[in-house]
C-alpha cells in the first residue's frame, strides 16, 4: 500500500511539473530580438579552421548555425557544440550534394541564400514557408537569429518570425520544439552523411507517432494516443504527447529530469530518429561554462532490441544482437546457401549464391537440395501454405519436395512455407520458432551416375523378385497365424479382464463384489462429479489394509470391454507426482468402476473457498499454482498420448496427506456420451455440464462448437489460478460491488488500477510481485482467442519468472448460459 501511494504521488507531481513547463516551452516560440541579431548583408563561408567566420553562434555558444563538413565538400546546419564531438541537429536542403569551399552564405531581404562556386543561388531559408502571428504576408527579411534553443529564425522588420528551423525538421527535435501532425523526421544514411536515410518517424492525424521501415507500410514502432495530439519534447527534458487545444497531457514517453535533474544552463535534450531506425533520448550535460569535455548518453529509447527495428537488415539477411568490446551490436548475417550483396555494408542484405533451377529439371528435387536449421529465429513474410500439427521432421521434408518453397517457420505443431526474399528476420532466444532453409547440396548428381542407370535397373528387377517370393510366404504365414488365433480372440473376449492385467498394463482387476465389501456397500460417498460419485473403500491385503478412493461411473456409454480397456489404459500409463494413480478397475456387464488412490485431505475447492484455513497461506497458495500447472503440463506435452482435460476445476484437483495437488478426472470426457455435455467438435467428445459452463471454467470455444484444442484447458487453469490467488470462487453474487460478481473482470480492473491489494486484503506475508506475476498469467490463460492463451510450458516459465509478462488485454466478460 505504501509503494503504490509513493507511485501515485510521483505521477501526479511530474504531470504538474510538465504542465508548469508548458507554457514556458510555447512561450519561446514568440520571443524578441537578442543580442546577437545577424543584421542584412551578413555573410559565412566555408572555414575549417575559423568556426566564428563559418558560423554563427548562439548567445551561451552552444549552438551554431554556418557551413561543416560532410564528404567531399561542406553542408549548411545548426550544430550542438559538444567537443570534441559536435553534433548536427539540423540540416538544409540535407539530399543536396554537398557546396565547394568556394561557396557563401549571405542574409537578403529575400532570406537566407546559398551561392555556390559557379554563381547559382539555393534559397535556403525564406519567409513564404512560414508565417508567423502578425507578419504580413510579404513580409521581407530584416535580420536573423541562432537562439540558444537551437532554433534559427528570421524575422521582419516588426521583430516576427517568419521562418525557423524548427518548422522543418530533419531526424532531430530539441528542447522547446513541437511535432505537429503531419511533421515527422527521417533518419540520416549515416553517421557522417546527413542526408535522408531508410527510416521515418511521423506524427500521423490519427495521433499516433509512428516508425515505418524503408520503403513500406508496416509499423515497427508506435505510440498509443488519439486525435489531436502532437509531440513535444520540453526544456526539462520530458518528451510528451500532448493536446493541440490545451496543456492536457496523455502520454509521457521519457522523463529526462530523472536522469539529470540540473538546470537548462547545464543540460540540453534532443529526441533523434537514429540511423538504426530507433528513437532515443538523449542528454548532453555540460559540466561547467567554457569546458572542452561534457557527457552525453541515450537515456531513452523506443525499443530496447535493436533488432525489432524492420529493415534494419535487408533482404535474406537477419539481425543478431553481439557482443563486440564490450557492447551490444547489431550484425546483419545471411541465410544459410546466401552471401551479402555488399560485404563492406552487411545491410544491404544477401543473394543467393548458387542457381535455382533444381525444379525445372525432370528430376526428383530432393536429389538437388537439402535443408539447413536456423534456432531461435523468425521473419516476416506472408506464408503461402499453413500445415497445423506437424512435427517438425515432416515440416522441413515438405519444402524440400515443393518447388515454390525456399524456407519455412515451425513454431508451435505449425509449418509454414515461404518464397523469396525473406523479410525482417531475426534472431533472440525469446524466440521459439525454428527455421528451415532450402540449400543446394554439396554433392549433387553427374553424369557418370546417370551411366548406372542400367545396372540398377537389374538390381531393382532381380531385388524386386525376391521380394516377391518374401511377400508370398508373408501372406501364408499371415494367413495360418490368423487362423490360429481365432479362437484365441474368442477367449479374450470372455476373459477380458485377466488378459488386461497380464498384456495392456499393470492395473489390478477387481470384482464389483470386492468393491462392495470394500466400500461397505458404497456407504461413504467422498465426492460427486460429471463422471459419477465416489466413495471411501479400505482394501485388506497381507499385514495391512489400504485406503481407496472407488469412482463409479455413471452414465457411461456403451462401448464394449475392448473400448472401455483402451480408455483406462491410457489413463493407467500416466505417472506424474501431481496427477492422481489409478490402481484398478472394474468390468462386469454395465457396471464400471475405477479404483483411485485416496486423498486424506479432500479438494482444492474445499481449502481455497473455507475462511480461515490454517493451510491457506499465500505460500502454500503459490505452490498449488505450480502443483497444477505441472500436472496440465505433464497431460498435455509429456505423456505418451496427450491428453486434453476438458474439466478442470478446484473440484477436481485433489491434496494428498502432504496437502500436495494432484488433478482427477483427466482422459474420461469420452467415457461420457454427448447429450450430457456441451456439444463441441474436438477434445474427445466434450466437457463438463451446462453448470460448469455458468461458474465459467470452461472456455468460450465449447458454446461456440469450435475446434478444441489444449488452449481450452489453458482457459480453466487460468481461472483456476484465479480463484487460488484470491480465496474465492470465479462467479459470487454476494459481494460489495457488482464489479466483484465475476472474478476475471475484477481482476483485470483491480490490475488497471494499480489496486492488487484489494484481491489480498486478508492476507499475510503477500509477496508483491509474485502477486502481479500470478494475475498477469492469470489475464493471458482468459483471454477469449485461443491464439492469446499461452502454452502450458510458457505459463511456467512466466509464473517462475524466467520468461518476461507484457500487459495483458482486458479480458471479455463470459457468455453465461
Amino acid at each position: 500500500m505504501a509503494s503504490s501511494s509513493v507511485l501515485v504521488i510521483f505521477l501526479l507531481s511530474t504531470v504538474l511539473i510538465i504542465i508548469s513547463i508548458m507554457p514556458n516551452v510555447k512561450a519561446q516560440r514568440n520571443h524578441s530580438k537578442s543580442n546577437f541579431n545577424i543584421s542584412l548583408g551578413s555573410s559565412l563561408s566555408p572555414n575549417v579552421d575559423n568556426l566564428s567566420i563559418s558560423s554563427w553562434l548562439s548567445s551561451s555558444g552552444r549552438f551554431a548555425f554556418g557551413f561543416y563538413p560532410q564528404g567531399n565538400g561542406f553542408a549548411v546546419g545548426i550544430r550542438l557544440l559538444d567537443p570534441p564531438n559536435n553534433t548536427v541537429v539540423w540540416t538544409a536542403n540535407r539530399d543536396d550534394p554537398p557546396v565547394s569551399p568556394n561557396s557563401t552564405l549571405k542574409l537578403t531581404r529575400d532570406g537566407l541564400l546559398l551561392r555556390s562556386e559557379g554563381g547559382k543561388e539555393i534559397p535556403i531559408a525564406n519567409g513564404s514557408s512560414l508565417q508567423a502571428t502578425g507578419a504580413s504576408s510579404n513580409s521581407s527579411t530584416a535580420s536573423a537569429a541562432m537562439l540558444d534553443s537551437g532554433n534559427f529564425v528570421l524575422y521582419d522588420k516588426t521583430s516576427h518570425v517568419i521562418w525557423e528551423s524548427f518548422g522543418l525538421p530533419t531526424d532531430t527535435i530539441l528542447g522547446g520544439q513541437d511535432l505537429w501532425p503531419p511533421m515527422g523526421l527521417v533518419s540520416s544514411a549515416s553517421v557522417v552523411d546527413h542526408s535522408s536515410g531508410q527510416f521515418s518517424l511521423v506524427m500521423q492525424d490519427d495521433g499516433h507517432l509512428v516508425a515505418y521501415p524503408p520503403n513500406s507500410s508496416s509499423a515497427y514502432w508506435a505510440s498509443m494516443t488519439y486525435s489531436g495530439f502532437h509531440l513535444t519534447l520540453n526544456l526539462s527534458g520530458f518528451l510528451v504527447l500532448s493536446s493541440q487545444s490545451s496543456d492536457l497531457i496523455v502520454q509521457v514517453l521519457a522523463n529526462g529530469s530523472y536522469h539529470h535533474p540540473q538546470d537548462n544552463q547545464t543540460t540540453i535534450y534532443r529526441a533523434t530518429l537514429d540511423v538504426d531506425g530507433n528513437f532515443r533520448l538523449y542528454l548532453h550535460n555540460f559540466l561547467m561554462s567554457g569546458s572542452s569535455e561534457g557527457a552525453v548518453m541515450a537515456i531513452w529509447s523506443a525499443l530496447q532490441d535493436p533488432c525489432d527495428v524492420k529493415g534494419i537488415c535487408g533482404f535474406n539477411s537477419y539481425c543478431e544482437v553481439v557482443m563486440q568490446k564490450k557492447a551490444a551490436e547489431v550484425e546483419c548475417k545471411c541465410y544459410p546457401g546466401f552471401v551479402y550483396n555488399n560485404a563492406s555494408q552487411k545491410s544491404l542484405g544477401c543473394y543467393h549464391n548458387f542457381p535455382v533451377d533444381g525444379c525445372t529439371r525432370n528430376e526428383e528435387p530432393r536429389l538437388w537440395y537439402t535443408v539447413e536449421a536456423l534456432d531461435n529465429t523468425s521473419w516476416n513474410n506472408q506464408s503461402y501454405s499453413v500445415t497445423p500439427n506437424q512435427n517438425k521432421e515432416d515440416c522441413s521434408d515438405s519444402c524440400l519436395g515443393d518447388c515454390n518453397c525456399w524456407a519455412v517457420l515451425y513454431t508451435d505443431a505449425d509449418c509454414r512455407k515461404y518464397n523469396l526474399p525473406l523479410l525482417y528476420g531475426k534472431t533472440t532466444s525469446n524466440i521459439f520458432s525454428k527455421g528451415f532453409v532450402k540449400v543446394l547440396l554439396t554433392k549433387r548428381p553427374t553424369v557418370n551416375e546417370s551411366k548406372n542407370n542400367s545396372l540398377i535397373l537389374i538390381l531393382a528387377i532381380t531385388l524386386g523378385s525376391i521380394a516377391f517370393l518374401c511377400f508370398v510366404f508373408a501372406i501364408s504365414s499371415f494367413t495360418i497365424y490368423k487362423h490360429r488365433v481365432h479362437r484365441y480372440k474368442k477367449l479374450l473376449k470372455h476373459s477380458s479382464l485377466a488378459l488386461a492385467e497380464q498384456e495392456y498394463f499393470t492395473l489390478q482387476s477387481f470384482s464389483y463384489a470386492e468393491l462392495e465389501r470394500a466400500t461397505y456397500g458404497f456407504k461413504e460417498e467422498i465426492g460427486r462429479g460429471t463422471f459419477g460419485a465416489v466413495y471411501k473403500g479400505t482394501l485388506s491385503g497381507g499385514s495391512s489394509n489400504k485406503t481407496v478412493a472407488v469412482k463409479r461411473l455413471e452414465n457411461v456409454v456403451d462401448e464394449g470391454v475392448r473400448e472401455f480397456i483402451a480408455e483406462i489404459t491410457t489413463i493407467g500409463r500416466t505417472h506424474h507426482r501431481n496427477l492422481i494413480q489409478l490402481l484398478g478397475f472394474c468390468i462386469e456387464g454395465s457396471r464400471k468402476l475405477l479404483v483411485y488412490e485416496y486423498m486424506s485431505n479432500g479438494s482444492l475447492a474445499d481449502l481455497i473457498f473455507k475462511a480461515k484455513s490454517v493451510h491457506s497461506s499465500w505460500k502454500e497458495r503459490v505452490r498449488l499454482v505450480f502443483d497444477v500447472a505441472k500436472g496440465v503440463l505433464y497431460l498435455h506435452d509429456e505423456c505418451s498420448v496427450h491428453i486434453i482435460h476438458s474439466n478442470l476445476k478446484p473440484q477436481n484437483v485433489l491434496l494428498d496427506h502432504t496437502w500436495t495437488a494432484k488433478i482427477s478426472d483427466f482422459g474420461l470426457a469420452r467415457l461420457v456420451p454427448n447429450e450430457t455435455k456441451i456439444n463441441s467438435t474436438g477434445g474427445g467428445g466434450g466437457a463438463g455440464t451446462v453448470e460448469e459452463v455458468r461458474r465459467g471454467y470452461l472456455a468460450p470455444e465449447w458454446q461456440k462448437n469450435a475446434l478444441i484444442s489444449v488452449k481450452a484447458d489453458i482457459y480453466s487453469f487460468g481461472i483456476v489460478l484465479l480463484e487460488i490467488v484470491c480465496c474465492r470462487r470465479n462467479i459470487e453474487v454476494n459481494v460489495s460491488t457488482p464489479d466483484e460478481i465475476i472474478l476475471s473482470s475484477w481482476v483485470s480492473k483491480c490490475f488497471a488500477a494499480g489496486e492488487l491489494d484489494k484481491l489480498v486484503e486478508n492476507d499475510e506475508n503477500v509477496d508483491l510481485k509474485t502477486l502481479e506475476r500470478m494475475v498477469k498469467v492469470g489475464l493471458w490463460c482468459v483471454q477469449h482467442d485461443p491464439a492469446l492463451r499461452p502454452l502450458m510450458k510458457n505459463v511456467i516459465l512466466m509464473l517462475e519468472g524466467t520468461m518476461d509478462i507484457p500487459v495483458p488485454p482486458c479480458p471479455e466478460l463470459p457468455s453465461l448460459v
